[in-house]
């Protein structure tokens, strides 16, 4: 038991270092930490909430957030999507095509219907998704994110550990900024609407 959380500590200071290294690099004229050319082009091979494949050709040509989470998670992801909310609607009609991607990295737990549920109270421009767990490692991996699970307790339930920065990628799928907790909604939004009104 303590390797394995010695282990996950280990992953979350290198998640740490990853996003310290992202956010010194990034560019200056976000309001919150500009990304670009620090990250690979979106791209993924999911199964959406409707229950059918879904790729990053899906969300091609507007503005997409993507968000690793998971649907029973009882603060930071629910905080994060209403966060985005809010800084979508507050962003206005120059991010009115912008589109939320939620990937649960929890695919025992979150089925589509289960996605499905939660995404809808939220907002109807977020998207749930997910895939088998060595798909997920491979996308976060891809993004410097990470995630893993605690040990079940007697229930079976389980926590799960994962990064809380969303991703905002620009209408051909490039990096473009990475929000993080601190980002207030309103500097969220000013960045959803540059990204947005370059087209």
């Amino acid at each position: 038991m303590v390797k394995k959380l010695r282990n996950r500590a280990a992953r979350i200071a290198l998640l740490g270092a990853a996003l310290a290294v992202l956010v010194g690099c990034g560019g200056r004229d976000y309001q919150t930490k500009g990304i670009e050319n620090l990250l690979p082009p979106l791209r993924f091979e999911l199964t959406a909430e409707s229950g059918e494949p879904i790729t990053e050709a899906a969300f091609r040509g507007a503005p997409a957030v993507v968000f690793f989470g998971f649907t029973h998670c009882p603060d930071v992801c629910p905080t994060a999507m209403a966060r985005i909310a809010a800084a979508m609607e507050a962003a206005g009609a120059p991010a009115s095509d912008l589109r939320v991607l939620f990937v649960s990295v929890d695919p025992g737990r979150d089925d589509p219907a289960t996605l499905k549920r939660y995404t809808d109270f939220f907002s109807d421009r977020v998207t749930g998704a997910t895939a088998d767990v060595e798909a997920l490692r491979e996308m976060t991996k891809r993004y410097r994110a990470t995630f893993g699970y605690g040990e079940p307790n007697e229930f079976g339930d389980y926590s799960v550990s994962h990064s809380s920065a969303m991703y905002l990628f620009d209408a051909k799928g490039e990096a473009r900024a990475l929000f993080s907790p601190d980002d207030s909604v309103a500097a969220m939004a000013a960045d959803l609407r540059r990204v947005a009104s370059e087209g």
